[in-house]
């Protein structure tokens, strides 16, 4: 069954400015254990809720395989971080998660790429290393909560 192993719901951009320079510091609470999301609008308290040049995209997924040992979501900035799902292979479908709350579904829409910055917070080669492997970006099409732990997700054709 499916996991997930971490939720992030930053209130702040981190990867600002050169890559060169670092991130700014991690706000305290980003990782945390349930996110509530708003349909059309991405997780509460986020830095992308409600933005409106990421409504079609607020909420980003990636596997757990996808990433080298050690790295999370603090460094890939990526919301979701799920075990047992290859979720690169959704772009096009919707995926249905369901951590015991009711199932939220999110469109999945296109791949996250992953940008420069991840050889500075990963380690030289993350960059390659994680292209076709960033995780998605989806749009939330259901209210709902999503908690750390076993999730039953289903892959749903897009309607």
């Amino acid at each position: 069954m499916p996991e997930i192993v971490e939720l992030l719901a930053s209130p702040v951009h981190r990867f600002e400015g050169r890559p060169a320079d670092g991130p700014a510091p991690a706000p305290e609470g980003e990782l945390v254990e349930e996110i509530r999301i708003r349909a059309g609008l991405g997780i509460v308290g986020d830095r992308y809720f409600a933005h409106p040049a990421h409504r079609d995209a607020s909420i980003t997924v990636i596997a757990r395989e996808s990433l080298p040992d050690g790295a999370g979501l603090a460094q890939v900035r990526r919301n979701i971080l799920i075990a047992g799902l290859d979720v690169d292979a959704l772009v096009g479908s919707v995926l249905s998660l369901d951590s015991g709350s009711g199932p939220v579904r999110l469109r999945v829409r296109r791949p996250a790429n992953p940008c420069a910055w991840m050889d500075v917070v990963i380690g030289p080669g993350a960059w390659r290393a994680l292209r076709r492997r960033g995780g998605v970006r989806c749009v939330p099409l259901d209210d709902g909560v999503l908690r750390v732990g076993p999730v039953l997700a289903e892959v749903l054709p897009d309607a």
